[in-house]
């Protein structure tokens, strides 16, 4: 099976952060997506609110780098959780949980967003553990097969 959703918009709120009772950083907020299409009467584009939970450092990225107005793409899973309201209606929302969340604006709105720091440099941050590539120069003496 398979479930996987990726979400380009911009944050509605400043994202916060919070942690749960074992310690783990979590993070929710919600993403503003233009639709593709204008309605048959010509008027704007509709909008969808989409609510997004980020956890661990994903949520500690988000909540440090993200501020409200700022474009992001998020890929994740969509998650649905049924509850019972105080009426003992039975109901049920959706919301994104997020694996990957990247920076979506070009550097000119980054820098005068003010958000900096060595994580930025990629322009993304993903659930996954770090890998910097370790590259080292090659001389080229001219003896190279391509």
């Amino acid at each position: 099976m398979l479930n996987q959703i990726v979400l380009m918009g911009r944050l509605t709120q400043d994202p916060e952060l919070r942690h749960t009772q074992a310690g783990t950083a979590v993070t929710r907020f919600t993403l503003a997506v233009d639709r593709d299409f204008q309605s048959r009467d010509g008027g704007d584009k509709k909008t969808d609110f989409i609510d997004i939970v980020a956890w661990r450092n994903t949520a500690e990225f988000v909540s440090k780098y993200f501020s409200k107005g700022r474009q992001a793409v998020v890929s994740g899973r969509l998650q649905i959780n049924d509850w019972t309201d105080r009426d003992g209606g039975k109901r049920r929302s959706a919301e994104v949980v997020a694996d990957n969340v990247y920076f979506a604006d070009s550097k000119k709105d980054r820098d005068a967003g003010g958000a900096s720091g060595d994580s930025e440099q990629y322009g993304r941050y993903s659930s996954a553990p770090a890998i910097e590539p370790d590259f080292s120069e090659v001389d080229d003496d001219g003896e190279l097969p391509f």
